[in-house]
């Protein structure tokens, strides 16, 4: 008997893969056609000249199992290609936390160390200063506040409160450490500049947060209503550019209208694509630098979901709306106007499961029409 075992080589790019391996009578008439990297994967059999093969039916059975492996193969490598570039194109669901530590005198002090905290879920990020004093935490959880704590050996630590971290944009906390036994009589702020603007922007971008959405009016609850705030808008068209040029997305999954019929996924029935009392934060950004920013010539609209904390949070609300609240009279001419109904309920609750660590936020919202 031999055993033979064919394998494929396939470019350094590919995996070495085991096409199958098979015990066959060593007869004259038995060949093996090599597996040949032309289209990366083609079908190998087993071929024979002048007798026939005993195991012929079920060679091929095997073949067909091993020709389905290999198209299976190749359809998760184009899953994974693919899934790669969507990703690329994915909205910023996170924000950014720096600074530089320095002592009373201006010093920089490289190795010290850095704790940020999320107040409400309780979640810590940690690093160190580098040989410039600087540090950064590129991607944290977004809103707040968050309390940050500086250590370093010799000197007295110190704590900045409440920092709220934007969607898509970096927040500056520069701290100072005096030395241990050095007496602080007295503390003069002098001025201050809003850590929005610094050096780190990136690009003509509207930050919305979760006060102006729970505060501010809107009449139909939708995204309109508040990207809007962004100068350059005209309800969902930005800077004279076509609302089907936008690229929405949640959480970073893309919520374009698949058929261009409409800038939202839902908008040719009036409908929203995700309940607004879902949302967490808004950014509506022009021209981006960020590289992770793309695949649009209008605006990105990047929406983060709300998540659960440490305290269990929710809403109940309703909306009701008809041809009551609709004033029938311009200029003293009553003009015709048909009965209609608009109601609207939902909820949304959220939570700790374990403490610091784990969370649940639901939402729920219906409308009748």
């Amino acid at each position: 008997m031999c055993f033979w075992t064919i394998l494929s080589r396939l470019p350094i790019t590919y995996p070495l893969i085991v096409l199958f391996e098979e015990t066959l009578p060593c007869q004259r008439g038995y060949y093996l056609v090599p597996l040949r990297p032309i289209s990366h994967f083609i079908a190998t059999g087993i071929m024979k000249h002048g007798t026939k093969s005993v195991k012929q039916n079920n060679s091929m059975y095997k073949n067909l199992l091993h020709l389905r492996a290999t198209l299976v193969l190749l359809g998760g490598m184009l899953v994974a290609v693919l899934g790669g570039y969507q990703a690329m194109a994915q909205g910023v669901t996170t924000s950014s936390i720096s600074g530089l530590v320095t002592d009373d005198k201006g010093g920089e002090l490289p190795g010290a160390t850095v704790i940020a905290i999320h107040t409400p879920s309780g979640s810590k990020y940690g690093t160190t200063t580098n040989g410039q004093g600087q540090y950064t935490f590129p991607a944290v959880r977004i809103g707040g506040p968050y309390t940050i704590t500086v250590s370093y050996v010799g000197f007295t630590d110190q704590t900045v409160e409440g920092l709220i971290a934007n969607l898509g944009s970096a927040t500056n906390a520069n701290v100072r450490l005096a030395e241990q036994g050095k007496q602080l009589t007295e503390v003069v702020v002098t001025g201050s500049r809003n850590s929005v603007i610094n050096s780190q922007r990136t690009g003509a971008a509207t930050g919305i947060t979760t006060n102006q959405i729970t505060t501010l009016p809107t009449l139909n609850r939708s995204f309109a209503d508040f990207t809007r705030l962004d100068p350059r808008a005209n309800g969902l068209s930005f800077a004279g550019r076509n609302s089907g040029f936008n690229n929405f997305t949640v959480d970073g999954a893309i919520f374009n209208n698949a058929f261009g019929l409409s800038s939202t996924v839902g908008g040719q029935a009036g409908a929203q694509p995700i309940s607004l009392d879902a949302i967490d934060q808004l950014q509506v950004a022009i021209a981006p630098f960020d590289v992770r920013q793309g695949a649009f010539t209008g605006a990105g609209i990047n929406a983060v979901t709300r998540s659960g904390t440490n305290k269990f949070q929710g809403s109940v609300f309703t909306y009701s709306r008809d041809q009551s609240f609709v004033n029938k009279k311009l200029n003293g001419v009553e003009q015709p106007l048909n009965a209609f109904s608009l109601n609207n309920y939902g909820f949304r609750l959220g939570g700790p499961i374990i403490k610091d660590k784990l969370f649940f936020f639901a939402n729920y919202e219906l409308e009748r029409r």
